[in-house]
């Protein structure tokens, strides 16, 4: 938290009253009204700048924790085919809340004032393994012709099988287009990138559908090396830059906070989407209990070692003070403004206003812009109060007279 040093109102009538003007003549007593009107302007104006930052127009000296963004959820996502989409109708009672899709990862931060993404992952060493989706077959379409679905690696997509079209197939290709984004704009402020590791669905498994390989050690060490070919430490926030010698990664984010944004714009940072016990202990097996040499930060919660970013979906009822409480606390949160298609249909921006009001630090939405949701009957957007840009300073870490006159992002 910044300070500020602006004496009270009762300080400074005390302090002209130290100057009596009864006696003073004419001449003389306008002369000292005059000199105490501009000694009182010079006051008001030091004691202005010294509560808002001015010379910090910027923010570059608000912590990371101190900001607040919109993300998109599931942000490489494209729908389906109108055939497809029939086959999705006869199997999947929901299949509605599939239907929507998103620009290029490029696009929604040149033009939709996105600072946060969420991609699916699905490992595939070999290569080819989601190149057949069943749902093509059933709907009489010939293969993908991509052929990036052959390529090995780690591949983005929502449902292997059923939900497969994205903007970007490969991790690679997708976080390339992010680098490439960051690069051209280096003043930005830290990007988090949220990353839900997943595996095949054992009902189309059954069905002769893909079988993805496990999640791992091994396969987690591959993923944060295939993030480092990208995005090597250097351009990265990662626990261990937030992690300080001799404590946990818990009590440095609570007792020296996170980084400043001057030390980190330009920069991204990678989240943990699964909340799966197995899965995190094996991203922190080997004596990394506090991240120590990771790349993202795990979905933990408060007593852990690794605890930094922690993730609540809902921000309605009693979860807005539950996240308000970890926001205060120091951690990183990211909540969500919508479900499809629920805030679609209704227009309804109860949940949108709770996230925002709650502080955490990462909203995510299906709707960033206007217009998205004109389908489904509704003007509903989410997005920053009008006026704030793509980031503004958090509601609930930053008091308004702390935050900056500027854009967060010069």
């Amino acid at each position: 938290m910044l300070s500020s040093s602006r004496p009270s109102r009762s300080h400074r009538r005390r302090a002209v009253r130290r100057h009596p003007v009864r006696n003073v003549p004419g001449n003389r007593f306008r002369r000292w009204l005059a000199a105490a009107v501009a000694v009182a302007a010079v006051a008001t104006l030091t004691s202005a700048a010294q509560a808002r930052p001015d010379d910090d127009r910027h923010g570059h000296d608000l912590r990371l924790n101190q900001i607040q963004t919109m993300a998109t959820h599931n942000s490489y996502h494209r729908e389906v085919s109108f055939a497809e989409q029939k086959v999705m109708e006869a199997n999947d009672p929901n299949f509605r809340t599939l239907l929507y899709s998103h620009a290029s990862l490029p696009q929604q931060f040149a033009r939709q004032r996105v600072r946060g993404i969420e991609l699916d992952v699905f490992p595939d060493p070999e290569g080819g393994l989601y190149a057949d989706p069943l749902i093509r077959k059933a709907a009489g379409l010939p293969l993908p012709e991509d052929p990036a679905w052959h390529e090995p690696g780690f591949k983005v997509l929502h449902w292997a099988d059923f939900d497969y079209r994205t903007s970007c197939i490969t991790l690679t290709g997708c976080l390339t287009q992010v680098k490439e984004w960051s690069q051209r704009h280096p003043q930005h402020v830290t990007v988090p990138v949220l990353l839900e590791l997943k595996q095949t669905d054992p009902r189309l498994e059954e069905r002769g559908g893909a079988v993805s390989p496990p999640w791992d050690t091994a396969m987690l060490d591959a993923l944060d090396a295939a993030i480092r070919r990208v995005f090597p430490d250097r351009t990265t926030v990662t626990p261990d830059d937030v992690r300080h010698r001799g404590e946990t990664l818990e009590e440095s984010v609570l007792t020296q906070g996170w980084p400043r944004l001057s030390a980190v714009r330009g920069k991204v940072m990678f989240l943990m989407d699964n909340d799966d016990q197995e899965l995190q202990d094996a991203y922190r097996a080997g004596g990394r209990e506090s991240l120590q040499g990771r790349v993202l930060f795990t979905d933990s919660e408060p007593g852990r070692a690794d605890a930094a970013f922690m993730k609540v979906n809902d921000p309605t009822g009693g979860n807005k003070a539950v996240i308000r409480d970890l926001v205060r606390r120091g951690y990183f949160v990211r909540t969500r403004s919508d479900v499809p298609l629920d805030q679609a249909t209704s227009g309804e921006d109860g949940m949108l206003r709770d996230a925002l009001s709650s502080g955490a630090q990462m909203v995510s939405t299906d709707f960033p812009v206007p217009g998205l949701a004109a389908r489904y009957g509704s003007d509903y957007v989410a997005e920053l109060p009008r006026g704030e840009g793509p980031v503004r300073c958090n509601p609930v870490t930053v008091r308004t007279w702390q935050c900056p006159r500027g854009p967060l992002e010069p």
